[in-house]
């Protein structure tokens, strides 16, 4: 179906969940949009079903309309999230979630509805992550389009009245796509050298992994600009879109997933980004653009080359790389907090979620508030007297030992990796509370994130790629305009028992002294207007395991923004400032943050 073809013939209504006027109890879940198709409501209620999501529809028509729902059924031998509909009070019959079906429309039966306003609820009924992405009401036969091909795209765009092309956000002196620390410290440097910036973040919040929908502290090189962004308020959340609204040439764009990019010639000329909410596009122009994402989104839309994977051995000569290549990079970690209620608290069978926890009962690996992670939980059973032969360092009670989907594809089975952690936590708090009904009697969940804390993507291919080695004999660059520290975080999967925990862990400290990142590692290859910062920059895996830290990130940030500074102002790409500017983006990036030189004149 085009644009400017008609719909079928009858009335036809679609009713976005994103789009409720009250979620209740329910939370918008947006970040599986690229391979679902769309944002949804999530019955989030850790075994307790949340309060009725609600909206109200005006009927243009009255009749007898056919009411579809496109829901997931995510654990199908179980059915755990399941949830119904509701017309003016008026439940239909059929459970949704409970189809043993992924992502799909099922037909839920036939409604008479009056002209005029019509309230619509949603009530979860088992408070495990019941999902639903929206209704359509038809008095036609033609069944709702399934998918995330333009075709499908064109539907839904037609049926909320929205625009066919995505309307115009501005030009931008520099495009930023991601809000976590990184890319807040790459909008806030390149605010504060005066350039009209636009930072585009995917989620309701800036801070990536550092927010407070995930919760780690930043860790590597930080110094002043990192540490302002990062600090917390009482709720957890970080202070980086305060300062970025105090910045006058900044604009922040939350909820907005990136889904296209526009070419001229060898530059990116426009991105194209899509409202979680109201599903309303938008293009921003921009002269420059840093990729700040993690996921290397402008580069995979635009054609960049990347890298993925562990490199052989053989083909950096790394002493950490693996003998043969391995088609593989860290996992995915759900964070989660227990807490001691004041009375007994009941928590469900969840046989669906034993399958895969078995009989795990350690709850260790704790995140006690927004910034505090790793800290102990309760334990239970035979795991009070862990096997001797267990290494004694993954004893330890690490947020991200609890890690999962190593060897999936990070772009296409995201949604299934976070299911399957959600899965290992309550399977785990269950079988706590099992095992010692008595001591953990007052046990309950507290929290557990919906939103994954993120490993490895695809990483940038830059005109220099940085190895272990660079980093253990302290190479020297001309081109240096970041120093990093930190040790080599080294994930290996594969626990002979537990799929969501780590076999093992390498933290290899080093001699522990910063190191210099060149800027031939911030530029794309083969875009001329494309920079990047953060854990996809051009390193190898081993490489990418310290200067993935989120303060290195910011480091690299503020690098970019330096340098898309000396871009425009000589209407240069970031390859002809390497050969005819460099001095001048180093004394850039020293004003900005004081790092190019001696580690010993960084902030510590």
């Amino acid at each position: 179906m085009t644009e400017d073809q008609p719909l079928p013939e009858g009335h036809h209504i679609l009713v976005e969940a994103e789009e409720f006027d009250d979620f209740g109890g329910w939370t918008l879940d947006s970040q599986f949009e690229a391979e679902m198709g769309s944002s949804y409501l999530l019955a989030h209620g850790l075994g307790v079903p949340v309060a009725d999501a609600t909206t109200t529809i005006d009927v243009d028509a009255a009749g007898t309309y056919r009411v579809w729902v496109r829901a997931k059924d995510w654990v199908p031998s179980h059915h755990p999230g399941r949830f119904a509909v509701s017309f003016d009070g008026e439940r239909l019959p059929v459970e949704l979630g409970a189809n043993g079906q992924d992502w799909g429309w099922e037909h839920v039966g036939r409604i008479d509805l009056a002209s005029g306003p019509t309230r619509i609820a949603l009530t979860d009924l088992t408070g495990f992550d019941g999902r639903c992405d929206a209704l359509y009401l038809t008095t036609g036969d033609v069944e709702p389009l399934n998918g995330i091909d333009p075709e499908t795209r064109s539907w839904r765009r037609r049926l909320r009245g929205l625009p066919h092309e995505p309307v115009d956000g501005g030009t931008f002196d520099l495009v930023v796509a991601g809000g976590g620390v990184t890319g807040s410290a790459a909008a806030l440097a390149a605010g504060r050298l005066g350039l009209t910036v636009a930072l585009i973040q995917n989620r309701p919040v800036l801070g990536g992994n550092a927010s407070n929908e995930i919760g780690l502290t930043p860790r590597g090189e930080t110094g002043p600009l990192v540490e302002a962004l990062s600090a917390r308020h009482e709720d957890g959340d970080l202070a980086a879109l305060d300062l970025l609204r105090a910045e006058p040439t900044v604009s922040v764009f939350l909820e907005h997933q990136i889904f296209d990019v526009a070419r001229t010639g060898d530059r990116i000329a426009s991105i194209d980004a899509r409202d979680a909410r109201s599903g309303r596009e938008t293009r921003f122009h921009g002269a420059i653009f840093i990729d700040c994402t993690g996921t290397a989104i402008l580069g995979l839309l635009a054609g960049a080359e990347t890298m993925f994977g562990y490199e052989s051995r053989a083909e950096f000569d790394e002493p950490l790389a693996p003998e043969n290549r391995v088609e593989s990079h860290h996992g995915n970690t759900v964070f989660f907090r227990t807490r001691q209620a004041d009375q007994p608290t009941d928590f469900p069978d969840v046989p669906w979620a034993v399958d895969v926890a078995k009989d795990y009962a350690n709850l260790g690996g704790q995140l006690e508030r927004p910034g505090i992670d790793n800290a102990p939980g309760p334990v239970a059973g035979p795991a009070r007297t862990p096997d001797p032969s267990i290494r004694r360092r993954m004893l330890s009670p690490l947020t991200h030992f609890w890690e999962y989907g190593h060897d999936l594809d990070p772009y296409t089975d995201a949604e299934h990796i976070r299911d399957h952690l959600l899965r290992a936590v309550y399977g785990t708090f269950s079988n706590v509370k099992t095992l010692e009904p008595e001591t953990y009697a007052n046990l309950a969940l507290d929290w557990v994130g919906h939103v994954p804390g993120q490993g490895e993507f695809r990483r940038y291919k830059g005109p220099y790629v940085l190895t272990e080695n660079d980093i253990r004999e302290h190479t020297r660059f001309d081109d240096t305009v970041a120093w990093n520290s930190g040790a080599f975080c080294l994930h290996y999967p594969g626990h002979e028992m537990y799929d969501f925990r780590l076999r093992d862990w390498k933290w290899d400290t080093r001699d522990d002294i910063p190191f210099e990142v060149p800027f031939r590692c911030l530029y794309s290859a083969d875009v001329d207007n494309l920079m990047m910062a953060g854990k996809h920059i051009s390193v190898t895996h081993i490489a990418g395991s310290v200067t993935k830290f989120m303060g290195n990130g910011g480091q690299h940030a503020i690098a970019t923004a330096a340098a898309a500074k000396v871009c425009l102002e000589h209407d240069a790409t970031p390859a002809q400032v390497l050969v005819n500017y460099l001095e001048e983006l180093q004394e850039t990036v020293t004003k900005l943050s004081g790092s190019v030189g001696h580690p010993a004149g960084l902030p510590r």
